[in-house]
């Protein structure tokens, strides 16, 4: 495995071939540092908000159902504008830009340094192969709220080579998250293996 330093990035959004690195908007080159890409905060958040059902059933077989959505509020801002994240509070936003991963490319997607000081937590990976724009699970950790920018550069890339190609997107079962462009909230409930469960529960 490989970390690819900024002559690989560039030479990889250079290359026109289709298995290779797409990122739009990129505005400006100096995002790229030495061994990981800046990538900025898009317009777009679903908001954690407080129901009177106490917890959030992801196997979604309680007897009173109810749809992971149903616990996020949508709401977006325009680029310049300010969105604050409140202690404690779990917002689910994404990147202003669209990436493409060639299928030998991984990217961990970690809070840059100067936002991470102010307790802001973000921590994600995104397998070879995957496009779309990234999902930014925004966590603040600190006891203050945290006025971010929309378009800012809260979070940084780095991109892996892996020793083969990866079939993401040629997978027969379906890919809960490939292609989004807004934020999407938990798809949890979608796991097969949730079924499983039940079912040999139910056996018991």
């Amino acid at each position: 495995m490989k970390l690819l330093n900024r002559k690989d990035i560039e030479n990889l959004l250079d290359d026109e071939s289709e298995n290779s690195l797409f990122i739009d908007p990129l505005l400006d080159r100096e995002q790229i540092h030495n061994v990981s890409v800046d990538l900025r905060l898009g317009y777009d958040f679903q908001v954690a908000v407080q129901t009177r059902r106490p917890s959030i059933d992801p196997s979604n077989t309680s007897d009173e159902r109810r749809a992971i959505s149903s616990y996020f509020q949508e709401t977006r801002r325009e680029l310049g504008d300010r969105f604050v994240v409140y202690p404690n509070q779990i917002v689910i936003g994404t990147t202003l830009e669209y990436l493409s991963l060639p299928d030998y490319i991984y990217a961990d997607v970690m809070s840059r340094s100067s936002y991470s000081h102010l307790g802001l937590y973000i921590n994600t990976m995104v397998e070879p192969g995957w496009r779309g724009c990234v999902s930014i699970e925004l966590c603040n950790r600190g006891n203050t709220p945290v006025e971010l920018l929309v378009g800012a550069r809260i979070v940084q890339a780095r991109l892996l080579e892996v020793d083969s190609e990866n079939q993401y997107r040629r997978r027969q079962e379906p890919r809960k998250y490939h292609g989004v462009v807004r934020p999407i909230v938990s798809r949890a409930d979608q796991d097969a293996d949730l079924q499983h469960i039940a079912s040999m529960r139910e056996r018991k």
